[in-house]
């Protein structure tokens, strides 16, 4: 089948073309062999953890299923198939029924609804789905409480999470108005201080409710699943931004010495630093004018040699001439257009600033929850050795301007 259209075959191997919707209101069509049953494959060890006596059950339903599905037994698949589980001559439920019936006479009476069951389950998760849900199911430390109260206790403790820590005795007082407010007063018995210690322990593990709130807070940003990975198929797709601070001494215009930071955008397709720049301290128009940067062709500059010029590099200059007339004289760096930035919460990059330059640029922003040092860990941060008369002097108040020792033009 390819698309809407059907290639047959005939007994003396011709082939033809029919569309599938003709094919299926055809009055002579037929489904003469059944679909082939696709078992799930679960993962190596799946069934580690469990115990002995669950495992050797969902083994026993296994190989009954498998015989029962395919007319061989587990042990041989490339076996002769047994007269009454051929799936070419029997339908499912005259299989499903022949499996009871054998069962039966064997003295493990299986009802036809429990071998339905057992049989969907093995169908869409393998063996796994044939151990018992109730050791599956991770218990989350309540027990059987009521359910009522453990969904106010998980309100009250998702509340204090940006507020400042208070006693135990206080959230119970806040679950219990909680209670009241929803059910009325007495609707839902109220657990006893032991049961609410355990329970608000069971609830509160791992977010530090009765702890530092600053501690709280930052548990509270971190993402509930795994940082997955961004995949760019072409350049300026995703980008990314970010400032590391390097491990050098710089001379200001001012003649303070003092640390630096370098800021830079990084293409991740292509894995290209389509722009940095060197900074006393990063602002938000630091950032903004890196996006500029990162469109716009470098110009070449007095001194430079003549093979770093665009021309003479492997780009179609002369077809991309037409686009910009700045390329003649331009040196060969990339110039990227984002569509999609990537950064952290700093505050040059969550500034208004920042914001309006991607909305003018039309990059779209998306800022991390954290910190990130993914694009400090693409760009180079090389480590220099100090000689031991280098002295460290700190500036009280760090120059806004650009610093003698900037790398690359603005």
């Amino acid at each position: 089948m390819e698309g809407t259209a059907v290639r047959l075959v005939d007994e003396s191997q011709s082939a033809s073309v029919v569309m599938l919707a003709h094919l299926l209101s055809s009055d002579g069509f037929e489904v003469v062999t059944p679909a082939s049953v696709r078992t799930v494959v679960p993962p190596a060890g799946a069934l580690e953890g469990f115990p002995a006596k669950a495992v050797a059950r969902a083994e026993w339903w296994q190989r009954q299923l498998v015989e029962m599905l395919t007319g061989r037994p587990l042990d041989d698949p490339h076996g002769p198939v047994k007269p009454e589980y051929d799936p070419a001559v029997w339908s499912l439920r005259q299989r499903e029924l022949a499996k009871a019936a054998e069962l039966a006479a064997a003295g493990t009476a299986v009802s036809l609804t429990v071998l339905q069951d057992m049989r969907a389950r093995f169908e869409q998760e393998g063996v796994l789905g044939l151990i018992d849900p109730r050791l599956r199911t991770a218990s989350d430390g309540t027990g059987r409480a009521d359910r009522r109260v453990i969904e106010a206790l998980q309100k009250v403790v998702d509340e204090q999470t940006s507020r400042s820590t208070v006693s135990a005795q206080v959230l119970r007082r806040r679950m219990e108005r909680l209670l009241e407010a929803e059910h009325g007063t007495g609707a839902v018995p109220l657990p006893s201080r032991a049961t609410f210690h355990r329970l608000l322990k069971a609830v509160t593990s791992g977010r530090h409710t009765l702890g530092s709130a600053r501690t709280r807070r930052s548990l509270a940003k971190q993402p509930d699943g795994m940082f997955g990975q961004l995949t760019a198929a072409r350049p300026g797709e995703v980008m990314e931004i970010d400032s590391t601070p390097l491990d050098v001494l710089v001379v200001h215009d001012d003649g303070t010495v003092d640390s630096v930071e370098l800021t830079g955008i990084v293409d991740l397709a292509t894995r290209t630093l389509a722009a940095a720049v060197l900074r006393p301290s990063t602002k938000a128009v630091d950032a903004a004018l890196l996006l500029a940067r990162a469109m716009t062709p470098e110009p070449m500059r007095p001194g430079w040699s003549d093979a770093l010029r665009m021309s003479r590099s492997v780009l179609p200059h002369a077809s991309l001439m037409a686009l910009d007339e700045r390329l003649a004289q331009a040196a060969a760096v990339p110039v990227i257009t984002p569509e999609t930035i990537v950064c952290d919460r700093g505050k040059a990059y969550i500034s208004d600033t920042f914001r309006s330059a991607c909305q003018s640029l039309r990059p779209r922003p998306a800022c991390g929850a954290s910190a990130s040092t993914t694009t400090a860990n693409r760009t180079a941060r090389p480590t220099l050795p100090r000689q031991p008369d280098d002295r460290t002097v700190r500036a009280r108040r760090r120059p806004p301007a650009a610093t003698s020792a900037q790398a690359l033009p603005t």
